[in-house]
């Protein structure tokens, strides 16, 4: 009987970190406003979580009207989530309007920040950006 417990006891830890971690995973889906880098341009971008259990971005919002075809472009794909590191990665991003894939990482600095790393074979050879979770779509 104390072994059948036992069992029980372990299943339920189990399952309750595997929860944990599923809605930890999920804290990425939403909003973000983000400004451009090289022409400090904002837009927003949805992350959302597909059929396969990865995470993708597309440009939901631009600030300049002439970057309009932007909307809808799924530019971010194939993001992961690594419990032990907290942080999403494997992802390749593309830049709207440039040329090349790079591969990437993301991790939250607090709860509304999240560090985009974009880099090409090794993260030294990259560019960090900032971009700021929002309640709702602009």
């Amino acid at each position: 009987m104390q072994r059948r417990n036992n069992i029980i006891v372990l299943l339920l830890m189990f399952l309750g970190t595997t929860l944990f971690a599923q809605n930890k995973a999920d804290d990425i889906v939403g909003y973000y406003y983000t400004e451009d880098p090289f022409s400090g341009e904002g837009s927003q971008t949805y992350i959302y979580k597909v059929q396969d259990g990865t995470y993708q971005g597309k440009v939901c919002w631009v600030e300049n009207k002439a970057k309009e075809h932007f909307l809808g472009l799924v530019f971010l794909k194939n993001l992961t989530f690594n419990a032990p590191k907290n942080e999403w990665q494997h992802g390749e991003i593309k830049y709207p309007g440039k040329k090349g894939t790079y591969e990437m990482y993301m991790k939250f600095v607090d709860k509304k920040k999240l560090k985009v790393r974009g880099y090409w074979q090794i993260s030294l050879l990259g560019k960090s950006m900032y971009w700021y979770k929002e309640e709702k779509q602009r």
